[in-house]
């Protein structure tokens, strides 16, 4: 497998605050990589920086042989639109489409056709469970299942890689397993790349490469 996403040496501060501190990370195409840590240890802030989301005060990030904080606005927007998919930690939704709407944004967003822009977000959609609630408003769905839907739409364009923030912390056990098996058949069939950052060990332990981070310092767990 080659490398799709690296990091090197990634500093992030917010102000006087540093969050991540000298990361390194190193993303194959095909590869689920989880990434552990308690609240406040920097999980998300480096996920952001790594999904060009923030850009890393020092450090690089490099997609695909393109150093993400060398695109122009313009191409980087474009790059997560196309080529990236993100499931935030609350699924920040549009309350005012219904569920196949939001799922199927991407694909509306490069111009497919709304027949089949929801026919696809209606397949990812049913996968994770959501068949009999496609015409529903996304306010009036539980945090469980609005995030199952956040997931559908960071999926359904097919991206290189997926970068997911808590993406089971709001779901039950069925459904936390529904959205891992369709994270790892992905990975599997389409060589999607993912990053995991989860409180959950069992989540994790499906993971190919576990790392973990604590006071903005990431480490590979290495199997005993």
């Amino acid at each position: 497998m080659d490398v799709i996403l690296r990091a090197d040496g990634v500093d992030l501060f917010y102000g006087t605050e540093q969050a991540v501190s000298s990361a390194d990370f190193t993303l194959k195409r095909g590869e689920v990589a989880a990434i552990m840590g308690s609240s406040g240890s920097g999980k998300s802030s480096l996920l952001y920086c790594l999904a060009g989301v923030l850009p890393p005060t020092n450090g690089t990030v490099t997609f695909d042989g393109v150093q993400l904080s060398a695109l122009p606005d313009g191409e980087l927007s474009a790059l997560r639109r196309t080529r990236l998919g993100f499931v935030f930690q609350y699924g920040e939704l549009l309350p005012e489409l219904t569920v196949e709407e939001n799922a199927a944004l991407p694909l509306r967003l490069a111009g497919i056709s709304k027949t089949h822009a929801h026919a696809v977000a209606a397949q990812v959609l049913g996968r994770l469970g959501m068949s009999e609630l496609l015409r529903r408003r996304t306010s009036k769905l539980s945090g469980g299942q609005s995030q199952r839907v956040a997931v559908a739409r960071a999926l359904v364009h097919r991206p290189d890689v997926v970068f997911a923030d808590e993406p089971t912390g709001a779901l039950d056990s069925a459904n936390a397993t529904a959205v891992l098996e369709e994270f790892l058949r992905l990975a599997r069939r389409q060589k999607t790349a993912v990053v995991i950052v989860t409180h959950d060990a069992d989540v994790a332990a499906r993971a190919d490469t576990q790392y973990t981070m604590s006071d903005g310092v990431l480490a590979q767990r290495v199997a005993v």
